[in-house]
């Protein structure tokens, strides 16, 4: 349920969850993956978002409220399908991984039919310089894509004092929430000079429904009531029956992929009307587990992967899977480090994650290992 925090721009989102061990934001030079170099812009005043909005006062700081624009009604769902698909890419969390972005290429590649590739948001993040925002542009201009947060917040006409969007909740410390609003900050300067990527940025849908086989899948951010909605973690989907069973009835969805809380996992529940699935790829241009420098992205398809999957299951006929995104580790190190070196703020937040991975297993991911 949203609640008024101040102005009529925000609301709070529903769910806590515990901190990611991600957190964090940025852009690298050179020619190893960055984008090749473009003269540098002058800054114009971006073209008018249909987001707009003035900027706002109000009682949660900046990254931890949820900006009211952000919320839908879990009954958006329950459309015609946008698209269908035999096989589809669900791919959150890019953060301006280029490596990631050709490694997937080549993975649909492989496969035997056409895959449907959605970047479902937070494509942009590292990418803080002109030549690898344009870049990341290129990579995802081809494809159905989402905007997360970071995309909403960075194509505003005016800053609305939401910061990086995060909608982070309590238990996240407040020097991450800070130094994540400085990493959109400094995104955000450089998409001015692209008014025309913010512009079709702000254009971008929040949700989308697909066939896949006998599925309806809701391809979302954060959750099913917001785009930047944290309900859609381990700790909640456990003991939350009443609310995915009241979802499944007005959204008249049977999957849900996600992203927005950068923790991978897959939950299945029968519940009383039938059955729903949630999967969230954390992160395709970063490491999802201890110790494996791999991003992960959503596969659901008719037909099985011919890339093994790190986990996943099979119903009705359609196959859910997370699948290793095996970028070139070197390039985008390269990248981050150029633009984000130790001491600024992505380098503080995660650096750790990108080296060592976070401190996460697949038996989290699964539920299957206690928290």
């Amino acid at each position: 349920m949203s609640v008024p925090v101040g102005r009529e721009h925000y609301h709070i989102c529903d769910g806590t969850s515990s901190p990611s061990p991600l957190v964090g934001e940025g852009r690298g030079g050179g020619s190893r993956g960055c984008g090749s170099k473009v003269p540098h812009r002058t800054t114009p005043t971006p073209d008018p978002s249909p987001q707009g909005g003035g900027e706002q006062n109000s009682p949660l700081p900046a990254g931890r409220v949820c900006p009211l624009d952000y919320a839908y009604d879990p009954a958006v769902f329950a459309r015609r399908a946008d698209f269908s698909a035999g096989i589809l890419y669900v791919v959150g969390g890019l953060y301006g991984n280029l490596a990631a972005a050709r490694a997937i290429e080549r993975m649909a590649a492989v496969e035997r039919v056409d895959v449907a590739i959605v970047y479902n948001g937070d494509f942009h993040w590292f990418d803080a310089g002109d030549d690898w925002f344009d870049a990341v542009e290129q990579a995802v201009a081809p494809h159905r894509a989402l905007r997360g947060n970071v995309e909403t917040e960075i194509s505003r006409t005016a800053d609305i004092g939401a910061g990086c969007g995060c909608a982070y909740p309590a238990d996240v410390a407040d020097d991450v929430v800070v130094r994540s609003n400085q990493i959109l900050s400094e995104l955000r300067s450089v998409a001015a000079r692209a008014p025309a990527a913010c512009t079709r940025l702000a254009g971008l849908p929040m949700h989308l429904v697909a066939d896949v086989g006998s599925l309806r899948v809701g391809i979302v951010h954060g959750d099913a009531n917001s785009l930047a909605g944290w309900s859609f973690t381990r700790e909640i989907l456990g003991v939350a029956g009443a609310m995915l069973a009241d979802l499944r009835a007005r959204a008249r969805i049977d999957l849900v992929a996600s992203t927005h809380t950068c923790l991978a996992l897959l939950h299945d529940a029968a519940l009383p009307n039938g059955r729903l699935t949630v999967i969230n790829n954390g992160a395709a241009g970063m490491p999802n587990f201890a110790g494996r420098r791999h991003g992960l992205l959503s596969r659901i398809a008719t037909t099985p992967s011919p890339h093994r999957p790190v986990y996943g299951l099979t119903r009705d006929g359609v196959h859910i899977d997370a699948i290793e995104v095996a970028y070139d580790h070197g390039q985008f190190l390269d990248c981050f480090l150029a633009r984000w070196p130790a001491g600024s703020p992505a380098h503080l937040s995660y650096a750790r994650r990108i080296f060592d991975g976070p401190a996460y297993t697949v038996a989290q991911a699964l539920g299957s290992a206690p928290e």
